[in-house]
């Protein structure tokens, strides 16, 4: 397979055959995110995706599942993604198709360029909302507000694509904590995602968050004051979603299904409150 490195995809696509169909991320502003910096966004030539997807065939025969990388495919054209599906559908007895997908990439199209892309077989939207506090958006230059995330969300699910959505704990610092939680958990019982990820943030060389935090101007929750923001969050969260905080940043491991398991969850959390040893330990932690 030809790769512009690096690649990225979300955990759960650790087994999926993946095809960069862009190349980098359209905004590529957030100031926390130093995935595509190096990276100028493009749309790949359509010949070089349909290529690609003949060489899998030949290396792997059969695949069930597809992610298209890079950073938001479904920023390309709804033709140009329509003829991929196509395409990949046609090689392949294909399971479901996902991409990540920013609220600005939902935003733009219709309801009807998002179904048309649903029954194409794009079944899953990775979508990074970070955080459900507007101030913490605005500071972090993601682009849109908790509101607009929320309209994009339930666009999505209007049009039948099931979400996978991924918040970050630690984002607005020690300063924003509680409200980071508070609001986040908030935004999530809006939109309601079939999965939600937890990771914790952590610090990126070379990114203005990063400098910000260098220059003592961005004050990071320790672990315990992070495992606190997690409670805060995760006490709040009434909406059903499959919820997982086993992301390799994470400092401690939990899975469930709220709102059912949430007492199950705190309870995990306030043992390692408790028992800050059971943590993993920094040098464990990765992105």
């Amino acid at each position: 397979m030809r790769y512009e490195e690096p690649v990225f995809r979300p955990p759960s696509e650790a087994f999926s055959l993946i095809v960069q169909a862009t190349i980098g991320c359209s905004w590529n502003r957030c100031t926390f995110c130093g995935m595509y910096k190096m990276k100028k966004f493009r749309v790949r030539d359509i010949e070089e995706v349909k290529e690609d997807f003949r060489l899998a065939k030949e290396i792997y025969g059969d695949v069930r599942r597809v992610f298209l990388a890079d950073g938001n495919a479904l920023a390309a054209d709804t033709d140009y993604l329509l003829e991929i599906a196509d395409y990949a559908n046609k090689l392949f007895n294909l399971e479901r198709i996902s991409c990540y997908a920013t609220p600005q990439d939902i935003l733009e199209k219709s309801k009807e360029e998002l179904k048309e892309i649903r029954n194409a077989g794009i079944k899953l939207l990775y979508v990074g909302i970070e955080s459900g506090d507007d101030e913490i958006l605005e500071r972090i230059r993601k682009g849109v507000s908790s509101n607009e995330i929320a309209e994009a969300c339930m666009k999505a699910h209007e049009c039948g694509f099931e979400l996978s959505v991924t918040v970050l704990t630690g984002i607005g610092g020690k300063e924003r904590s509680y409200k980071n939680a508070r609001n986040t958990a908030r935004l999530l019982n809006r939109i309601s995602p079939k999965y939600t990820g937890v990771l914790t943030y952590i610090p990126v060389p070379n990114t203005p968050l990063y400098v910000k935090i260098k220059r003592g101007e961005f004050l990071l929750p320790n672990p315990l004051e992070n495992l606190l923001e997690l409670r805060w969050m995760v006490e709040r969260i009434e909406a059903r979603t499959i919820f997982r905080c086993n992301h390799a940043s994470n400092y401690l491991p939990l899975k469930g299904t709220l709102p059912e398991d949430r007492e199950k969850l705190l309870k995990a959390i306030d043992y390692a409150i408790a028992h800050p040893e059971v943590l993993k330990p920094e040098w464990l932690r990765g992105l």
